[in-house]
């Protein structure tokens, strides 16, 4: 039996870390609720998560990201919508580590700055109706608003396209985090 850690801050590390670097073998090894799990903690979309937890066992991790890629674009609205609740607003989670690659982890010191892409955000979501995400991949917070305030230009088809390329381009990321190198890592 596996004895869980008293301390909090012990068993959040545990919960982040239980899906990362797992490997493809152990992944398709999953029971079926845990690889659900594991992949709803990559989009956020419980059918997805089904769908892709149900088409496995994977060959490679490329078989996997493509599989995830087609599965997400053939998502409906409602089910996009739900994958976007998986994505806190530009700017939210400040200095996170785990999220630099997204957007909500970009910050910058300068308040003004800062305001303007919370307003950005809200002006966005106001006109299309749902959350902006982006790919961030490192990018500064003048960048993000460089693409933010571009993409306004956009009508709702075409913007449409673009948030699933970047939810795509997110979810692609977390997989990768969630499958580690091929092969996974070694047992210590």
């Amino acid at each position: 039996m596996i004895e869980l850690p008293a301390r909090g801050s012990d068993v959040e590390r545990l919960r982040m870390l239980m899906h990362q670097g797992i490997g493809l073998d152990r992944f398709n090894e999953l029971p079926r609720e845990r690889a659900v799990h594991a992949l709803f903690e990559c989009c956020s979309c419980l059918p997805w998560s089904a769908h892709l937890a149900d088409g496995r066992a994977y060959a490679t991790h490329a078989d996997l990201l493509t599989h995830a890629e087609n599965e997400l674009r053939m998502l409906p609205e409602p089910q996009i919508e739900q994958a976007l609740q998986g994505h806190p607003r530009i700017g939210a989670r400040a200095g996170s580590a785990r999220s630099y690659r997204e957007q909500c982890a970009v910050w910058m010191d300068d308040e003004a700055a800062m305001r303007t892409l919370d307003e950005a955000g809200a002006a966005y979501e106001e006109r299309f109706g749902f959350r902006y995400v982006w790919c961030a991949d490192g990018r500064d917070g003048r960048s993000l608003l460089a693409d933010l305030t571009a993409r306004m230009r956009n009508d709702l088809d075409a913007e449409r396209d673009i948030r699933t390329a970047e939810l795509g381009k997110i979810t692609r990321t977390r997989l990768e985090r969630m499958l580690g190198p091929e092969g996974g890592f070694p047992d210590y």
